[in-house]
């Protein structure tokens, strides 16, 4: 994925809820145990600006104003991590948070366009990888839990896209009082509040690709 991306690092890191991590990366071992040793997830700007945060976070974005975080800055480019880097930040059931990151070792002007040209390939390849980690984790499927049918895809596909309801219902040839049943199914399989919510929950998670 590294090398399809054209960039020097990824790093897909998982934290459970009961505190159990794993993680897959492109680092060297040599940073990745200087990293654990020195303890450095507690002065790094990528991990806990993430962690408060909820969208992809562009590396630029965050504070790096501080002496810590500047020295640790140098070594981690010194290391080869990159000067620029994109972060998106998972949380998943029972207090999981993951953050999967790409960095690169190159000027703003083509990182910025990189970033816009990849980050919704980006966004999907971090979730579609954290939910296949979750497999590996704890099994196939929770309990319960059942997947989409290949309509009700459709439906929240065409609603991703901008489509209002009599849009979606005509393009699939249906009725929208159909459309809607197909909605509410959804729905209540993804755990969603309402329609929108729905939406954004096929997509983050892979379900639904634009």
């Amino acid at each position: 994925m590294r090398d399809q991306l054209d960039i020097d690092h990824l790093v897909y890191h998982s934290v459970s809820g009961a505190g159990q991590q794993y993680g897959i990366l492109t680092y060297s071992e040599d940073w990745v145990q200087h990293y654990i040793d020195e303890g450095y997830a507690r002065i790094d700007p990528v991990v806990q600006g993430c962690l408060r945060r909820f969208r992809p976070t562009d590396w630029k974005e965050l504070d790096w104003s501080g002496r810590q975080a500047r020295g640790f800055l140098g070594e981690a480019m010194a290391a080869g991590v990159g000067n620029q880097g994109f972060s998106v930040p998972i949380r998943g059931p029972g207090g999981q948070f993951a953050l999967f990151t790409i960095s690169s070792r190159t000027h703003d002007a083509q990182w910025d366009k990189f970033v816009n040209g990849a980050s919704n390939e980006v966004l999907l390849a971090a979730h579609f990888l954290n939910q296949k980690a979750q497999e590996i984790v704890q099994g196939d499927q929770p309990a319960g839990e059942q997947p989409l049918s290949a309509r009700e895809i459709d439906v929240l596909t065409l609603l991703a896209l901008g489509m209002n309801r009599a849009q979606a219902a005509d393009s699939l040839e249906i009725s929208e009082h159909t459309l809607r049943s197909y909605v509410e199914s959804a729905r209540v399989k993804l755990g969603a509040i309402n329609t929108t919510h729905a939406v954004a929950r096929a997509v983050s998670g892979g379900l639904v690709l634009l």
